[in-house]
């Protein structure tokens, strides 16, 4: 079996109450929107560990009902019905086998990926970030998956506490292994005090596009989307979003292993993962680094789980737009009942 019913680590249940599938049997997650999956890794963590209880957390964190019904009030779109949400349970990890665990994870996202769903993952620590771009990228054209960042950290360090693996090395080993192009490679939200000179010669080799916060500010989030926006998809035909929590500043997300100050607020974090995922065709997603060990609380599992439910309810809007609806505007008011 590739994956196991429920949390690895916590009560058996679903995000929010949707239906089960199994990873394993392809027929029960035939005709899927979404396939969420939970990969409760954090054996690459360097600094504080618990990011395996993430997945846990972020299914339930919410004072709703868990009913599988989430009506958007901006969008006017319930995502867990409107599209066909399924939770797969967790990607069996195997304590201190890293290579096993992430190649059960990326055995598991490309399964999904390969259905015609989206795999929607639950970190685990960003290591998880190369199986899980690997594993949907593998479904499609090669070097036709460009890849959204949103992160504190470049996570492009080389070998870090003498490892291949761990939270500091999958965007290195993912444009190493080709599954995404160093040129369509965009990072949002970097700052801090690493990576040193040595890493950050090697992402300018790699013409990666990196927007450190200080740009944020005096451009502006918006424009600073935009512009990716158009990187993203020049000769490429989808994208992969990977959201590590700690993107945000620790005041709006404390619960997070390697947190740094100044960073994106709940708000700017949620908006511009509503605008990727009504704009841009997403092929997969996750959301990594939530450690409730240090959260306060659950603010940093709440902002998970509306993360999650913003880029559902977004797809589920473009959905609607598509098939001949008003197009949504971000920047109008609500959409009054359409």
């Amino acid at each position: 079996m590739v994956t196991r019913y429920g949390a690895m680590y916590g009560p058996d249940i679903t995000f929010l109450g949707v239906e089960r599938c199994d990873v394993a049997d392809p027929a029960t997650y035939a005709g899927a929107d979404v396939v969420i999956v939970g990969a409760p890794f954090d054996g690459g963590t360097s600094n504080r560990p618990g990011a395996r209880f993430g997945p846990m957390a972020l299914r339930q964190a919410c004072y709703l009902p868990h009913d599988g019904s989430r009506p958007s009030l901006a969008l006017r779109v319930d995502a867990l019905q409107d599209l066909r949400v399924l939770d797969a349970g967790d990607v069996e990890m195997y304590s201190g086998d890293v290579e096993s665990s992430l190649a059960g994870i990326e055995d598991a996202v490309h399964r999904i990926a390969a259905s015609g769903a989206i795999p929607l993952i639950l970190g685990g620590d960003h290591t998880v970030a190369l199986p899980d771009a690997k594993g949907t990228a593998r479904a499609f054209e090669p070097g036709r998956t460009s890849m959204i960042h949103f992160d504190a950290h470049a996570d492009t360090g080389d070998i870090e506490f003498g490892h291949l693996h761990g939270h500091g090395t999958p965007m290195r080993r993912l444009i190493e292994s080709g599954a995404i192009r160093g040129d369509r490679f965009l990072q949002i939200g970097l700052r801090g005090y690493w990576p040193g000179p040595e890493t950050l010669d090697w992402m300018a080799g790699q013409n990666m596009r990196s927007y450190e916060m200080t740009e944020i500010v005096t451009r502006g989030l918006e424009e600073c989307l935009t512009e990716a926006f158009t990187i993203a998809l020049d000769e490429c035909d989808q994208i992969f979003l990977s959201v590590d929590i700690d993107v945000c500043d620790p005041g709006h997300a404390p619960g997070t292993g390697t947190p740094e100050p100044g960073g994106l607020s709940a708000r700017q974090l949620l908006d511009a993962v509503r605008r990727i995922c009504y704009e841009l065709p997403v092929a997969g997603m996750e959301v990594v680094e939530v450690a409730p060990p240090y959260d306060h609380a659950e603010i940093t599992a709440f902002l998970g789980n509306r993360v999650i439910l913003e880029a559902l309810s977004a797809m589920a809007r473009r959905r609607k737009d598509d098939g001949g609806g008003p197009r949504w505007d971000p920047r109008q008011p609500l959409l009054d009942g359409r």
